[in-house]
């Protein structure tokens, strides 16, 4: 006979007293469609930046010598480029150019992109690509056709000088140098920042434009108040671009070296100095050690003028 303490109590089955199995934990599986995409721009990332990079940097810590070969000399390189009187000067050239040009042609395209964002000048969609035109031409033909016209004896200052008997400085003289190629640059580039900062202003907000009017404010308090606090990251920008176009300085005096041989010299640039050691000198070590150095310098203006538009920002 069963006993009344072995029964289960009234309402309450067996399955009911049974505990529930726990559950195992659901494992995700990884999902790898995004890198299936970003896969291939990653390995050629890899492939022509980073590798290029740490095998200029293994390259810095070697010197080719007539007693040993190839040797590595560890910061020997670096230390002789700091000493290096052809490579400050250089850097010193670049700088200037940097100071001057950058301030000149950011202030020339903010202006095109505020007058352009304006509402009162006529054909601005004309005078938006005429204005970026420029930026379209390769560097290497725009250099060509301001240098023939720097010419004194066959461009334009040529033909000036002969036709109203004056004597125009020589664009491509020890004086005038540096500024002529600061305007090929500009005339490059103002197409490039003006599209930046008109982008930005593109983006701002009519309702802030209606508000301001309603309280009195005239085009200049707007401009002040509104459009360039909008426009101080797209600022940033443009000089943080500014900043590696300038240290990166090649192209131009490189191609107006063969129309001014006396005037520009192998070591004009850091970038021209490290490619006539490497191509000219075959001193492949000392080059990449000039690259590593002109790169950690434009590094830490970038980040210097990041940082200082990003603290006023703030």
């Amino acid at each position: 006979m069963t006993t009344l303490s072995t029964l289960p109590p009234s309402g309450q089955t067996r399955s009911s007293q049974a505990q529930p199995r726990p559950r195992k934990p659901h494992v995700q599986k990884r999902d790898w469609t995004g890198w299936k995409f970003v896969g291939p721009f990653m390995i050629v990332f890899a492939l022509v930046l980073i590798a290029p990079v740490l095998y200029s940097i293994y390259l810095s810590f070697f010197k080719d010598q007539l007693v040993g070969g190839n040797s590595f000399v560890g910061f020997e390189n670096y230390g002789q480029a700091l000493t290096d009187p052809k490579f400050w000067e250089s850097m010193g050239r670049v700088t200037l150019f940097f100071v001057v040009q950058v301030p000149i042609m950011l202030g020339i395209a903010l202006f095109a992109a505020l007058a352009i964002d304006s509402a009162r000048l006529h054909l601005s969609s004309f005078f938006r690509i005429a204005i970026f035109l420029p930026y379209a031409v390769p560097a290497v033909v725009a250099t060509l056709m301001w240098g023939f016209m720097y010419g004194t004896k066959f461009g334009l200052v040529g033909n000036l000088n002969e036709f109203f008997s004056i004597a125009i400085p020589n664009p491509l003289g020890n004086t005038w140098v540096l500024a002529a190629i600061g305007n090929i640059v500009t005339w490059e580039f103002i197409g490039y920042n003006m599209i930046l900062f008109y982008a930005a202003l593109r983006v701002i907000p009519t309702d802030l434009y209606e508000a301001a009017s309603l309280d009195g404010a005239g085009a200049f308090r707007i401009i002040r108040s509104i459009k360039m606090p909008a426009l101080r990251p797209a600022i940033v920008i443009g000089g943080i671009f500014s900043v590696i176009g300038s240290f990166q300085l090649f192209n131009e005096p490189s191609i107006l070296q063969s129309l001014a041989p006396n005037t520009i010299s192998t070591y004009f640039s850091p970038n021209m100095y490290a490619y006539n050691l490497s191509f000219s000198g075959q001193q492949y070590n000392y080059s990449a050690t000039i690259a590593i150095i002109v790169g950690l310098i434009t590094a830490v203006i970038a980040y210097i003028v990041q940082n200082s538009g990003s603290r006023k920002e703030a």
